[in-house]
């Protein structure tokens, strides 16, 4: 097998995305030629940024911009900010939402931004200069048939609205020519639901999931690592399904209460506070006990490498809905297989994001505007489609979901390289 020059070390996302690859090469007998073609990436950019922050300061930061594939369309995947983002991280990334677009069935590629800064060490003001850095220094590769970013860690939608407004401005334009960066304020072009589409993706696929299982949704007990986008309105959907939230936890601190607890009300709290801790009816718990919770559904939606061979042994979840890029790494895969925990993967599990921001991709080609019954009815459907798909490739072939996943969505760029022809 073709291995990638650029290797991570230790539990990286990018370590974690190759022996997913590699796997799915082996399963399905690819050659070396057509493995090497899609192994990517396409593109790894390094960039060098010193905006001048309105202090004065000058910021010297490196900033990271990878096309993995762009076979089926250009590349799509948000933009991570944190202070210890690597360009390895940044390819893994890319590499996962390669396989993501394709699962889920969206005419995209993957890609994958990272700027390396705490976004918490920055006044709104600063953080808005280093964005529009970010955006000047990476305008070569930024582009609606070349990479379409996103929100990610460290980012949000204000962020993504400065991107579209650094570009028109440095064009002369009051809009951008065509959909340059997706998860924007509704006001600015952006698609009603965007900003809950992942979090609600995980659930929609949870709910798939137990329907065949025969599982009844109302009084399942889950418990949710990383109470941020997607944790919170995947806490919030799912209890308004009828389930109990029994654990949460976030980057300053974790809670257990297990007689449930409203999430609506804790995300209100975190709005205001900036923490889940102190919680009316709830103790404050170590957070590794989130993930080791007594519960039947486990949501890790924080980072990745979190469930790993040092704490497989004691999940207590029946499934794992990886609202997180690979939170899982391989060696804990193979432990929680081995016990039969099922794992909904992340290439499908938390997909909505990506779904919708095609959604916000197609509407402002278009200039159209979408209303959020369509949004939301589209993402359900497209969710539980995919699931399905996944779910009869499970059952025929005998594999796992991450596996069955994988196998279709690796399959799908391997017929569009086909398609295209080998030749440049």
């Amino acid at each position: 097998m073709i291995r990638q020059e650029t290797q991570a070390s230790g539990n990286g996302i990018l370590q974690t995305a190759l022996h997913n690859f590699e796997q799915a090469v082996n399963r399905l007998q690819l050659s070396d030629e057509i493995a090497g073609k899609i192994l990517g990436p396409k593109e790894r950019i390094e960039l060098t940024l010193s905006p001048i922050l309105p202090n004065g300061h000058v910021l010297n930061l490196k900033a990271f911009v990878v096309r993995h594939n762009d076979v089926l369309g250009p590349a799509k995947g948000g933009i991570r900010m944190t202070p210890d983002v690597t360009l390895d991280d940044v390819t893994g990334l890319a590499m996962e939402m390669t396989w993501k677009t394709s699962v889920i069935g969206v005419p995209f590629g993957g890609g994958k931004s990272g700027i390396r800064v705490d976004p918490m060490s920055l006044t709104p003001e600063g953080k808005e200069v280093v964005i529009r850095a970010f955006t000047r220094g990476a305008r070569r590769h930024l582009g609606p048939e070349i990479y379409v970013p996103a929100p990610d860690m460290g980012t949000n939608e204000l962020d993504m609205a400065r991107i579209r407004d650094c570009i028109s401005y440095s064009q002369a334009t009051s809009i951008t020519d065509g959909c340059f960066v997706t998860g924007k304020p509704v006001i600015l072009g952006g698609v009603a639901g965007r900003r809950e589409a992942t979090g609600k993706g995980v659930v929609y696929t949870v709910l798939a999931l137990c329907r065949k299982l025969g599982m009844k949704i109302e009084g399942l007990r889950v418990a949710v690592q990383g109470f941020g986008n997607v944790g919170s309105v995947a806490a919030c959907e799912i209890a308004r399904n009828g389930a109990k939230i029994v654990a949460v936890s976030d980057v300053t601190g974790a809670l257990g209460a297990p007689d449930g607890l409203d999430p609506a009300a804790l995300a209100a709290q975190v709005q205001q506070t900036g923490s889940v801790v102190g919680f009316p009816g709830t103790k404050e718990v170590d957070p590794a006990q989130v993930l080791e919770a007594d519960c039947d559904v486990l949501i890790p939606a924080a980072t990745q490498s979190q469930i790993t061979e040092k704490n497989a042994d004691r999940i207590a979840a029946r499934i794992i809905a990886e609202g997180a890029n690979a939170p899982t790494t391989p060696e804990a895969d193979g432990i929680l297989n081995r016990r039969g925990v099922l794992i909904i993967p992340d290439i499908l599990c938390n997909a909505g994001g990506v779904f919708v921001s095609y959604l916000e991709y197609t509407q402002e080609t278009q200039r159209e505007q979408m209303t959020i019954e369509e949004v939301e009815g589209r993402l359900a459907t497209r969710m539980t489609d995919r699931f399905r798909d996944v779910d009869e490739l499970t059952e025929k072939n005998g594999l796992t979901m991450r596996d069955a996943a994988m196998n279709l969505a690796v399959q799908r760029v391997v017929d569009g390289v086909l398609a295209r022809g080998l030749l440049p």
